[in-house]
């Protein structure tokens, strides 16, 4: 109940303080010397943009508190599935400590299938359902790896696969 009635406050101060350290380590990158824009400017602008998007949200949320708290109250009890939230959380853990050794194919083919499957309603389990995840994995893996190798030009992590 809490959260429901304090959350996007709470929100907006936690990513006004995100977007301020963004921005604070960001000052912190060494200037280009070739060029103005330098490996500060993009995070800088995110920072800047989390900030402003942040603050926006606390405007709102500290403007709207009385109907929004009316709101939460009248609300039915937390239904929130914790289960898949965790097993999501594992997931990404997962699969950050293995994309380098494993190679961007085959470490985001197993996450983004696996992810596909936790965040899938109980009903949408089924077999034909499980193919079709598979086939959406697949050819988004690759169509994301030949974007960047080739349209980028950025090489992602090869791992024991390599194209």
């Amino acid at each position: 109940m809490f959260f429901r009635k304090y959350g996007d406050i709470i929100i907006g101060i936690f990513y006004t303080a995100l977007g301020a350290v963004t921005i604070w380590l960001a000052r912190q990158l060494p200037k280009s010397r070739v060029m103005k824009i330098g490996p500060d400017f993009m995070p800088m602008v995110i920072g800047v943009l989390i900030v402003f998007l942040a603050l926006m949200l606390l405007f709102s949320a500290v403007k709207n508190f009385k109907a929004n708290a009316a709101k939460a109250e009248a609300m039915p009890a937390d239904t929130s599935d914790y289960k898949r939230v965790l097993a999501s959380l594992v997931l990404v853990v997962i699969y950050v400590n293995i994309l380098a050794p494993v190679g961007f194919i085959l470490s985001t083919l197993g996450y983004l299938f696996l992810q596909i499957v936790v965040l899938a309603p109980n009903d949408r389990r089924t077999a034909k359902n499980i193919l079709t995840y598979a086939v959406i994995d697949v050819i988004f893996v690759f169509v994301v790896f030949f974007l960047f190798r080739y349209g980028f030009k950025i090489v992602l992590p090869a791992g024991i696969f390599t194209l």
